[in-house]
């Protein structure tokens, strides 16, 4: 494993694969991946964040900041990845689902919508679908519980 590992960002829903090639690599291992970012596309609040992905639940959990560093929300997507130890290159696909957790407390589970879509359009196959779903409960029960935050603080803190 090399200190920089090649990143890309896979997407079904627009369909894209983008390299992300500016993100700074804060922590590596076998279970987790934390990386500090700018926004590819400029936005109106969003501006940087950091994500911690982890590896062994499918989850990337990312902290939505604005220009001034006030959190916007918790994103939390769906993903599944795959890993070329020849090339050290991660290609995280994003599965659609995902869920927001706002500063308020206020939770929204969204683009379950683009799920069935992508089935329907042969972008995703049964496997991936119960995959995503099956993630999604465990996500969702680590946030009901209040575990997921409290047990990501600290990597978020670098």
């Amino acid at each position: 494993m090399s200190d920089k590992p090649t990143l890309y960002r896979k997407r079904l829903i627009p369909n894209e694969c983008i390299r992300l090639d500016q993100d700074e690599i804060l922590l590596r291992s076998e279970q987790m991946l934390v990386t500090r970012w700018h926004t590819i596309r400029p936005k109106k609040e969003l501006d940087h964040g950091v994500s911690c992905f982890l590896l062994d639940k499918g989850w990337k959990i990312s902290r939505f900041l604005t220009k001034d560093d006030q959190l916007i929300c918790w994103y939390c997507d769906i993903i599944d990845w795959s890993y070329a130890p020849d090339t050290d290159t991660y290609i995280f696909t994003d599965l659609l689902a995902d869920v927001l957790l706002y500063p308020s407390g206020e939770i929204h589970v969204v683009d379950l919508d683009e799920i069935a879509d992508a089935l329907e359009q042969g972008l995703l196959n049964q496997e991936q679908v119960c995959l995503c779903m099956r993630r999604l409960n465990a996500l969702l029960q680590e946030i009901y519980t209040g575990r997921l935050l409290p047990s990501l603080e600290t990597y978020f803190l670098s």
